[in-house]
């Protein structure tokens, strides 16, 4: 772990500039708005260690599959949302030097992610080589009111010298993305302008076609007083700026103000998209920065009005969960059915910026208990557009008769993942959209999902698991041959209990499926079932066949569910036996040793335990969590949340603590040494998740929202708002009591730890608490 940050409620505090760990803050310093966002890079010229990254939400480049050896089967390319045009720059020089951390004395440093209000503030001195010494003070914003503009307030003082500054704010197009499979570049140049404070350089994309504007203007003022400047306009190949020579005074401020738009291809009509800049730029520019900033300002405090988590007595607990609710605001609005949610969002390339299973698992809830019913219903409605593609990816592995095979990784629906043992055997991805669209239903009651969208979904993942399964004249049961399971550190294995038994699963909610929306809207039913040639007679017998017939591995001795049929082969030993400094394995270990040893990267025989806990005792539970946790080295961003759930059900609040604190500050405290790649948006959810459901112990049964909270120990309170079926309410937990208020004009009757509570319309209830079971 690396603790070279301040624990600070609202903030990401580095005070001290810490070169040797700067691509991992450029990480954590990530903003975005859900259309644009970008790395927490330096506006100034930096050679030193970093990663420069601005995105482009929906936005990508399908690079060739770089592979040693073919496999037939194996996707094109891999789908990458791009490393976009760089609009930050701002290059300073001072008579004829440049300014560049790398290079000269930093003193006074401070970089601030402020939370509460959404933007990146940096102060420094820099002391040249020459002597001179400048301060520098930079705030920047990606608007979230403005959702395709950005702002930044750049501000030079010379504390010990008069001299003729020049200053070059920049766009550059010429950039690559670090993970790019043959080093090529993904972007041509369409056209270029500069003009008087302003330029706009139009790229497109090779191969998808897609057209991006950036554009720029910048305002100068000199001692709070606005600044009549000349500039010279510069245009390289992908590149426009203006430089601007100034006289400087030792003791005065000079304030630049750049604003930033980028528009795309994605919401405008190519041959409008200049004109549309430049129309967005005067909008903007016209506010000016201190009301984009106030709009900034207030747009995030009505998020946090909804999406706040209040802990008190824990300030790194209480930054973390903030941290993970602010990137997740940051990432995904739910405003744009096209999109979903990156794994690493707009904080680095790593994992192609593309769709995982991740959404499904582990984001949904999030948006459902935090948001309108329209967010949680657009990350559906996103699979269930991808549905042709889905059925496209199953047919290229010989499935037939409307068989989908969802893509493990997509942009557009088509599978783009090009590792075997991932690519074509983590079929369990197709059981958690299942899950979800379970999960949504559940959630909201709108079982209109069903009849609209989600049995068409259902019933062609039904036919993928039909055709997956064989049966075993050994066993006299169905058996799954050939799968990946959650846990990534075994592969090509047989019948992965939690594949196994999601599949099943969702021949069992499918076939329920069929009766509701039979029941809802038979008509919608019959339509469906001439379209999609669905034989419902067959194919549900099939269904029930090998729902009653499929095999469980299962470890009589133990009373645990195996995590595949030969896991007991293995030699079974803890994680502490691992040698100190050999952790994390993927870093240190051989792919075949990691392969062949018990150690599991993230919860897999839990995972399905997580899903459906209300199927199994309270003693099956804690048995296969005793058996699997101490094996679990949480190499995945996706495990502790789902084990830090699993402990608060079964007691065990040591446990539960300490696993929400590692999901938490995961990218904080860089667990894994791997933050500089990018945060780990998905697993964020996660995090919420270990708070609601975990210590909260948020669950939905038969209709009616169930509540089981507890306060863990260190902890004074925690308080977390829900929508739930037109309600909004905020459950607050102290060592002492649990209190809901409802936020709404309607009554609910919900269960607090087990107790019938009825919250009466803008009304309060408290429960006593008792200690966790």
């Amino acid at each position: 772990m690396k603790q070279y940050l301040t624990n600070d409620p609202w903030c990401v505090v580095e005070d001290g500039f810490h070169a040797q760990h700067n691509e991992i803050t450029e990480s954590l310093m990530s903003l975005g708005n859900g259309r644009l966002g970008g790395r927490g890079n330096f506006e100034e010229k930096f050679t030193g260690k970093t990663l420069p990254g601005n995105y482009v939400a929906g936005v990508y480049y399908p690079d060739k599959t770089r592979v040693g050896w073919w496999k037939n089967g194996y996707p094109d390319y891999f789908a990458k949302v791009l490393n976009a045009a760089n609009w930050i720059g701002i290059d300073i020089d001072v008579e004829y030097e440049t300014l560049d951390l790398n290079t000269c004395e930093v003193r006074d440093f401070r970089r601030v992610l402020n939370m509460q209000e959404g933007y990146l503030d940096r102060q420094f001195v820099a002391k040249l080589k020459s002597g001179k010494e400048l301060k520098v003070s930079a705030k920047r914003f990606c608007s979230i009111v403005d959702d395709e503009a950005g702002a930044i307030r750049y501000s030079i003082t010379p504390l010990n010298f008069d001299a003729k500054i020049t200053i070059t704010p920049y766009i550059d197009g010429a950039i690559r993305n670090k993970d790019a499979n043959y080093d090529e570049t993904f972007w041509d140049e369409v056209r270029k302008e500069t003009a008087y404070g302003e330029a706009y350089i139009e790229l497109r994309t090779r191969k998808t076609g897609f057209h991006v504007v950036t554009g720029m203007c910048v305002e100068v003022e000199q001692n709070g007083v606005k600044h009549d400047y000349q500039s010279q306009p510069i245009k390289y190949e992908k590149y426009v700026a203006n430089r601007i020579t100034l006289d400087c005074q030792k003791g005065q401020e000079t304030v630049i103000y750049k604003y930033a738009v980028n528009l795309s291809s994605l919401n405008y009509d190519p041959d409008v998209l200049l004109k549309e800049a430049h129309q967005y730029m005067q909008r903007v520019t016209r506010k000016g920065f201190d009301k984009m900033l106030f709009e900034q300002q207030q747009a995030w405090a009505d998020k946090w009005k909804m999406n706040d988590i209040i802990i008190d007595g824990d300030i790194a607990a209480q930054q973390g969960i903030r941290f993970n609710i602010f990137q997740l605001n940051q990432t995904y609005t739910g405003e744009d059915e096209r999109l979903n949610i990156g794994p690493k969002g707009f904080t680095g390339e790593k994992y192609g910026g593309s769709t995982y299973w991740d959404t499904e698992a582990y984001c949904l809830p999030f948006y459902l208990a935090t948001a309108d019913q329209k967010v949680a219903r657009n990350l559906l409605i996103y699979r269930y557009k991808q549905l042709e593609k889905a059925i496209e990816n199953g047919q290229k592995l010989g499935f037939r008769a409307g068989a989908a095979l969802y893509p493990m990784v997509t942009m557009n629906g088509e599978e783009c993942h090009n590792e075997w043992e991932i690519t074509f055997e983590e079929i369990h991805r197709n059981g958690a959209i299942a899950y979800a669209i379970y999960d949504y239903v559940r959630y909201t009651g709108d079982e209109t999902y069903l009849a609209e969208y989600g049995l068409e979904v259902l019933v062609a993942i039904s036919r993928f698991w039909s055709q997956r399964v064989n049966w075993s004249e050994a066993k006299g049961q169905y058996v799954m041959l050939g799968v990946t399971g959650p846990n990534e550190y075994e592969n090509n294995v047989n019948n992965n209990w939690y594949t196994n038994y999601i599949a099943a699963w969702t021949l069992r909610y499918t076939m329920q499926a069929v009766e509701t929306v039979k029941r809802l809207n038979p008509d919608a039913y019959a339509e469906l079932a001439d379209r999609i040639h669905f034989r419902e007679e067959k194919e549900i017998a099939k269904a029930k066949h090998i729902v009653d017939n499929m095999h469980y591995p299962f470890d009589e001795t133990r009373q645990v569910f195996l995590q595949q049929s030969d896991f007991l082969d293995k030699e079974i030993m803890p994680v502490s036996d691992i040698p100190k400094g050999q952790r994390p394995l993927n870093q240190n270990w051989s792919w075949d040793r990691i392969l062949r040893s018990c150690f599991i990267k993230q919860a897999d025989v839990l995972q399905g335990l997580y899903f459906f806990e209300d199927e199994f005792d309270t003693d099956t539970l804690k048995r296969n969590f005793d058996f699997y946790e101490p094996m679990t080295v949480h190499e995945s961003s996706l495990s502790p949340c789902v084990h830090s759930i699993q402990a608060s059900k079964l007691g065990m609040k040591e446990k539960a603590y300490e696993m929400y604190l590692r999901t938490a500050r995961l990218d904080l405290d860089d667990y894994n040494n791997d933050t500089e790649d990018g945060c780990h948006i998905t697993s964020m959810a996660g995090t919420w998740l270990a708070v609601v459901k975990g210590f909260g112990g948020m669950r939905v049964e038969n209709d009616q929202l169930v509540l089981a909270p507890y306060c863990p120990d260190g902890w004074t309170s925690f308080a977390f708002k829900i929508r739930f079926r037109g309600a909004l309410l905020q459950i607050t937990t102290t060592q002492q009591t649990v209190a809901v208020e409802n936020f709404s004009d309607r009554s609910i009757a919900i269960q607090v730890r087990g107790e019938a509570v009825m919250i009466a319309a803008n009304g309060k209830q408290e429960v006593a608490a008792v200690d966790v079971v």
